[in-house]
């Protein structure tokens, strides 16, 4: 018998501090740099977008990876490569957390729209309060102290 597995996943994470350090003028390296090493540790992106303060990913991880090494691997290579190549010269890392939401099957194309227009989006809701408003979706309780 061989595995099976759908596991969809919405991962959301931040700068540090939420501060607007993202290069958006280089948005396009910095996904594909994300996608790249996604790619390399057995996730598949269905969408990924990001705007000048976090990114979304919506993705399949295979089930032998471990999620949270993942995530951690993730922020440090792009921010060591980003570091290297001198992308967002203001940026200073990732916030130590993430949040991440599983995702049903059937919702996919509208997670996937979702995430696609984060720049619309983000004319009308901060960061943080579409954060909140992720964790209230998904009865996750959580310390607005911790969330900075």
């Amino acid at each position: 018998m061989s595995t099976y597995s759908q596991l969809l996943y919405h991962i959301v994470f931040s700068t540090k501090g939420r501060m607007r350090t993202l290069n958006l003028k280089k948005r396009d390296e910095i996904l594909s740099y994300m996608c790249g090493f996604l790619r390399n540790n057995n996730t598949h992106v269905f969408r990924i977008n990001m705007t000048d303060d976090h990114v979304h990913i919506f993705c399949s991880i295979h089930q032998s990876e471990c999620i949270s090494s993942l995530i951690k691997g993730l922020k440090i290579a792009t921010g060591k490569w980003m570091k290297s190549q001198n992308i967002s010269p203001d940026f200073h890392g990732w916030q130590i957390g993430y949040g991440i939401f599983t995702v049903n099957w059937n919702d996919r194309q509208k997670l996937i729209e979702y995430i696609k227009n984060q720049q619309e989006h983000h004319k009308h809701t901060d960061s943080l309060a579409e954060f909140k408003k992720l964790l209230d979706e998904f009865g996750i309780d959580y310390k607005d102290a911790y969330l900075e």
